[in-house]
């Protein structure tokens, strides 16, 4: 079976790209003798032609073409493997756990993994998608290794990220806009209210929902969203999740005398401070550069 090195390789992807082999040799900090014998040697190995000369340019042959192609892969690949090995042996984590609560921004936290796996393309990340007590389950089961919260549990230290608006919404043409007033409590009373069932193992019902005598709970914001946009229900739902159905005019912000607007804070939360690898450290930095639009 031919034995063909990666500098053998390296060396006719410069011939192509380069068009000659004494750039090749100027680009590899190589004699044009030990390039013009690395080509030679995968022609004699494989008994085929990668180049024919035309003029002082060497030019790739049908069946060099397809050698060019799979040779970049293969050296792309190994390229690849040696960037993770270094990441790895300096300590950059194979797998990265994060339990983000589902009020963060989702554009925000996709753009900011985004950014994350072009600088660490090799670490993995798992997103644990959360709803209130459900950020603090992950973290105290030692499932997150980095996690986005509305508070900060017991034995665990934060800093805040951002602060979230929920705003109360209905459809445009709910019974409560049909009001044409300042809206009360007791006006949502005998409203259906839309909210989301907290992932934690002990939910705490009054931080979800008010007391009204019609409830539908739902797992996720994107049901909540839809629920809204048909008419079923009101709810306090995150800004930034619903601008695009705000200026649509689909929902509309309720006229609620008071409350009609809540303010959460959202904290980053290291599982182990002491014990956070550069992956970690890294990617809680982006997420902190992006939420402050530094």
């Amino acid at each position: 079976m031919p034995n063909i090195s990666l500098e053998q390789w390296r060396s006719l992807i410069a011939v192509v790209e380069t068009g000659s082999y004494a750039q090749a040799a100027e680009k590899l900090y190589k004699s044009q003798s030990a390039v013009t014998y690395a080509v030679q040697k995968i022609e004699s190995l494989l008994a085929l032609k990668a180049f024919e000369i035309q003029g002082r340019k060497a030019v790739l042959t049908p069946t060099g073409q397809m050698l060019y192609r799979r040779a970049l892969a293969l050296v792309n690949e190994a390229n690849d493997l040696e960037a993770a090995a270094n990441r790895l042996s300096a300590g950059w984590e194979a797998v990265i756990h994060i339990a983000a609560e589902i009020l963060f921004p989702t554009r925000l936290l996709l753009n900011c993994l985004n950014q994350f796996g072009q600088e660490s393309p090799h670490t993995r990340v798992e997103l644990i998608e959360s709803v209130l007590g459900g950020t603090s389950d992950a973290l105290y089961k030692g499932e997150a290794d980095l996690a986005i919260s509305p508070n900060i549990p017991s034995g665990f230290l934060g800093d805040e990220i951002m602060t979230i608006q929920l705003i109360a919404v209905a459809q445009c043409d709910h019974p409560l806009h049909q009001l044409n007033r300042v809206l009360t409590y007791r006006d949502l009373q005998s409203h259906r209210h839309i909210v989301v069932r907290d992932s934690g193992a002990k939910r705490d019902k009054s931080t979800a929902t008010i007391e009204v005598n019609q409830r539908w709970t739902v797992s996720n914001i994107a049901t909540s969203i839809e629920a809204l946009t048909m008419g079923f229900g009101f709810a306090w739902l995150p800004a930034s999740h619903i601008n695009e159905q705000l200026q649509s005019g689909q929902l509309k912000a309720l006229p609620l005398r008071e409350g009609g607007i809540r303010i959460i804070p959202l904290y980053l939360i290291y599982a182990r401070p002491d014990l956070a690898g550069p992956g970690v450290r890294r990617l809680a930095e982006i997420l902190m550069q992006a939420a402050y639009g530094k």
